[in-house]
């Protein structure tokens, strides 16, 4: 009985974290040196998000850089992530990958503007050194309130599932799924299509140490961050013809050997990064002062800059979305993503009188301002006090440090119960629970490609150049 051991490694939800890359591209050339040589078939993928801007790195190559390094560590096949996919501008996504060396897998992933780039395939087929067709298909989460402002669409993977796994099924004998989707949505389509043989997850950060099986399908992720490396290992019966053993580890890497060549290129980009982002935006004679529990003159100018450029009504933004204080004198564009490093954007939502004001009451509360976030786009501490414009808000001061709503009026005039207001957040508030009143209004006007931290440069620019 002749068998055939298949060999996957893979990576997920990197997030431009690279404090432990070279550790990880150390690892995987060790372990595909060692297949290779053992004569085994062997591949490396990512499941997207290796991107994300909250890096200098990042934020100075969109993303380009990223794919480089990449390149260096000869990955073979990757899918994208919403981070690749909803934090750059559509120019900026439809070149990143052109100089990848590795395929490009998404299968749910259109252009509307044009035809799609030449690196976007929908699946690939390989070959194992003795002949097992593999077929790989990607596919990324449907945030489509974000991909169709930046004229992208994104189709329902259930769907895309339904043609792409015929297809396979017909001309590979192995179905491999990349999913950027989450380990929900994993588990819905291991239920219902067992044609599939494998799925290598991600986005939601979850860590199978094993792997989990459901439906005859093994499910496998890794974190994130990249502290762990997956590893699958398929087991193919040329007599019987078919799979007869399915393996997913992970591997912590952080206390591993670094790749020199790795080290090397991230400390070359990282100076490439500071000149890149050295540019001067403003000279201020007095530093500018950033608090996450008091009203500060940044915090509402920022607030105001971002109530007349989506021309809502009403603006809020929370005091933790600056990390710290600006120093006097030279600022500049590395400053400003130091202090506001999130891949946030405005969007603007409806609510009634009634609602805003629910969302005033809430925003004072200690347990909002205190809250550690971590997600829905926040690469902060804690949510820190709110600030507002467009409103006159009175509160008082009870017990130790707990203040109340008193009265809230806007123009002069108390808020309508009914009348609706249109209101300018940072989207992290239209997910989660966080802001229920925000979160479920039936209104999202998302402001794309452009970050809070770009309005920041401007509010910087108009209203602190002289301080």
């Amino acid at each position: 009985m002749m068998q055939e051991k298949i060999y996957f490694y893979y990576t997920n939800d990197l997030h431009s974290s690279f404090d432990h890359w070279a550790q990880v591209v150390g690892y995987i050339k060790k372990e595909k040196a060692k297949r290779v040589a053992s004569g085994s078939s062997c591949w490396v993928v990512d499941i997207g998000d290796h991107v994300d801007r909250v890096d200098p790195i990042a934020e100075a190559f969109m993303g380009k850089a990223n794919i480089e390094l990449m390149n260096q560590a000869n990955y073979d096949i990757v899918t994208l992530g919403n981070n690749e996919g909803i934090t750059l501008s559509h120019d900026d996504l439809y070149h990143l990958y052109d100089d990848a060396n590795f395929d490009v897998v998404c299968a749910n992933l259109h252009n509307m503007k044009q035809a799609n780039p030449d690196w976007l395939k929908p699946t690939v087929e390989i070959q194992s050194v003795q002949g097992v067709k593999i077929g790989v298909v990607g596919l990324t989460a449907a945030f489509n309130a974000f991909y169709n402002l930046l004229d992208w669409h994104v189709d329902d993977p259930f769907q895309t599932l339904e043609a792409e796994v015929e297809r396979l099924k017909e001309a590979t004998d192995v179905i491999v799924l990349l999913s950027h989707l989450g380990i929900n949505e994993d588990r819905r389509i291991a239920e219902r299509f067992s044609d599939i043989d494998l799925i290598i997850g991600g986005h939601t950060h979850h860590l199978f140490r094993t792997g989990e099986t459901l439906n005859e399908t093994l499910l496998t992720a890794a974190g994130k961050h990249c502290a762990y490396v997956g590893e699958v290992i398929l087991t193919w019966d040329h007599t019987c013809h078919e799979l007869v053993q399915k393996e997913a580890y992970t591997t912590n890497i952080t206390h591993m050997e670094k790749d020199p060549q790795t080290v090397q290129t991230l400390d070359d980009y990282r100076v490439k990064a500071a000149i890149q982002l050295g540019e001067p935006v403003i000279n201020t004679e007095n530093p500018i002062a950033v608090h996450w529990f008091k009203d500060t003159e940044i915090m509402q100018a920022l607030t105001d800059t971002l109530k007349d450029w989506t021309d809502a009504d009403v603006a809020m933004l929370n005091s933790g979305l600056l990390l710290e204080s600006f120093a006097a004198g030279v600022i500049t564009y590395q400053d400003i993503h130091r202090i506001c490093p999130h891949p946030i954007n405005p969007c603007v939502v409806e609510v009634n009188g009634d609602e805003l004001l629910e969302v005033i009451r809430a925003s004072f509360t200690k347990e909002l301002m205190e809250l550690e976030l971590k997600g829905f786009g926040f690469r902060g501490e804690i949510i820190g006090r709110m600030v507002f414009s467009g409103l006159e808000i009175e509160t008082e001061g009870y017990g130790t440090d707990q203040e109340y709503v008193k009265n809230v009026t806007a123009k002069g005039n108390p808020l309508e119960s009914s009348k609706l207001y249109s209101l300018v957040v940072a989207d992290t508030f239209t997910f989660g629970r966080l802001l229920p009143e925000v979160a479920k209004s039936p209104i999202k006007d998302y402001f794309l490609p452009e970050f809070i931290r770009d309005l920041l440069a401007q509010t910087l620019r108009e209203k602190f150049a002289h301080s």
